[in-house]
């Protein structure tokens, strides 16, 4: 269905990707990978024809729809949230806008007749008779209430906006589905039910950008990895996929080395026998040989794992946190109420729940940074905490190089231990001379989490924290996490990243409220998010 030839693209100096031909096929699954910055976002627009190469092109029937999830919910804050849906088809929208103008009228006649009869046709055909309860299916999959299916979408939180657009993406049916990181605003419930739904019942061809290596796992047919300058096509799971990629590279080291060998045992035959008359022919036919051996030119891959390590000064008490008969209420909705649960010394506990039930209120209250209504919550002896928040800017909000910053934040530490640690989350030297204020959501994350490497804490308090790391960064991170000595309490939907780390899992719900699961992730899952 897509062809790429010859396709090269560049952002400003930096080549993202050059001569690349591959051939997508309708009605398969394509995960997009690869480090921060190496293009796959703009290889999204290249295929809908948003931006030129710079040379080669890509090719798409004519006749083939195109769907692509982005985030201009602004221009429908006053819509209502079924409308919005409805527009992802235009025509069938039109058609029934003009239906309710046309049954308004009060002047009836043969004209006015046809033309009813005609937009019929077009709504027909168009299942526009079936397109209001496949709009409500969408948005109860993705987690919109039936409550607020009328109601404008200025009535919803940011997260739930972008669901929205999805299910219109979604509704729109189109023959290649364009989705940019699709599960970073969804919750585990919505995340599963999107699965099955992309491989159950959407027909098309799908080409996802994702770091969920779970979702990419649970999809994707093919692996389109951006590296090197390259873009290869690999079948099969992301760990597979690993296992392909290093094979390959291994052999093109190989492939050198033994060139750069016979080069070399050549090179000491001319050096020794060049002055010899009777070896002399036989030195220049190595030399010729030299002159037209090739050394492979291996390239560097885009991609770097941070070194994160969390190393507490010293153990806090057994008993870590104590929580009884915990409320919350934000404007008349309830959000918990009595929560009671005890943490342990080490434990590693994953906090999870459908967006809206109070996950980052809870772990803010167990701070004593906004208040409870009710109960309590004691920290135990030696107890020191550090907090990584999913809003960036809670801490990232005035002008300041990426040094000073870190360096105002841990004052105890010395300069040439923050460019250390740093250099660790992959700020090297001039990187560190960068406003906070211009840092990309992956950047913002590594600083904060160099922060909390500096501070040495014995309890970590993570919201959401892979939300903006490519997969290096989430695996180096899930790594440090699982060596962490210390006790882990976060919010997170990345279910991979959890089955790394997790030893204990707080799941709440409105109408179930607390339900504690002593056990890994993986377990948890199997045992209460069954497909």
């Amino acid at each position: 269905m897509i062809s790429l030839q010859q396709l090269s693209m560049s952002f400003g100096e930096k080549l993202l990707f050059y001569e690349v031909n591959l051939y997508l096929d309708a009605q398969k699954h394509y995960a997009v990978v690869g480090a921060n910055g190496t293009g796959k976002s703009t290889l999204f627009k290249l295929i809908s024809g948003e931006e030129t190469p710079i040379s080669g092109s890509t090719s798409i029937p004519k006749e083939v729809s195109v769907g692509w999830l982005k985030q201009d919910q602004f221009r429908y804050e006053n819509t209502p949230i079924t409308d919005i849906v409805l527009q992802g088809k235009p025509k069938l929208w039109q058609a029934l806008e003009e239906k309710e103008k046309l049954l308004a009228s009060l002047d009836w006649n043969d004209a006015l007749v046809n033309k009813l009869s005609r937009l019929e046709d077009t709504i027909s055909h168009l299942n526009g008779y079936a397109a209001y309860a496949m709009a409500e299916k969408l948005l109860i999959g993705l987690g919109i209430e039936s409550q607020y299916h009328q109601k404008p979408l200025s009535a919803l939180s940011g997260g739930y906006k972008l669901r929205v657009l999805l299910a219109q993406t979604l509704f729109q049916e189109p023959d290649l589905l364009l989705l940019d990181e699709p599960t970073n605003h969804l919750d585990l419930i919505s995340i599963n039910w999107l699965e099955k739904y992309l491989n159950n019942e959407f027909k098309g061809l799908v080409l996802v950008i994702s770091h969920d290596v779970r979702f990419i796992n649970r999809l994707a047919d093919y692996i389109l990895d951006i590296d090197y300058g390259e873009i290869n096509q690999y079948s099969g799971q992301y760990d597979k996929f690993l296992s392909e990629k290093k094979l390959i590279e291994e052999q093109r080291l190989q492939a050198k080395k033994s060139v750069e060998q016979k080069i070399a045992a050549m090179q000491q035959f001319v050096d020794k026998f060049k002055s010899k008359a009777s070896k002399a022919k036989q030195a220049q036919s190595r030399i010729k040989m030299i002159e037209k051996l090739e050394i492979p030119d291996i390239k560097h891959s885009s991609r770097a794992y941070p070194s994160f390590q969390f190393k507490p000064k010293r153990a806090s008490g057994k008993v870590v946190l104590q929580v009884k008969g915990l409320g919350k209420s934000y404007q008349d909705k309830k959000l918990f109420d009595r929560l009671s649960f005890n943490v342990a010394r080490g434990e590693k506990i994953a906090i999870v729940g459908e967006n809206g039930v109070g996950k980052s209120t809870l772990i803010k209250i167990l701070q004593h940074l906004i208040p409870q209504d009710s109960g309590q919550c004691d920290w135990g002896y030696e107890t020191h905490i550090s907090y990584f928040s999913q809003d960036h800017h809670e801490l990232l909000n005035e002008s300041m190089r990426v040094l000073d910053w870190l360096t105002q934040q841990v004052s105890t530490v010395t300069e040439q231990q923050v460019r250390k640690v740093l250099g660790q989350v992959l700020f090297p030297k001039d990187d560190v001379e960068k406003d906070i204020l211009t840092l990309s959501g992956g950047e913002a994350a590594r600083l904060l989490l160099a922060k909390i490497m500096l501070e040495h804490a014995n309890i970590l308090i993570l919201d959401e924290p892979t939300n903006h790391l490519d997969i290096e960064a989430k695996t180096a991170l899930a790594n440090a996490l699982h060596h962490f000595s210390g006790t882990v309490i976060l919010v997170s939907h990345d279910r991979d990243f959890m089955a790394q780390i997790v030893n204990r899992v707080l799941s709440l719900s409105h109408s179930k409220g607390l339900h504690d699961f002593r056990g890994s992730f993986v377990d948890f899952e199997k045992s209460y998010l069954q497909d």
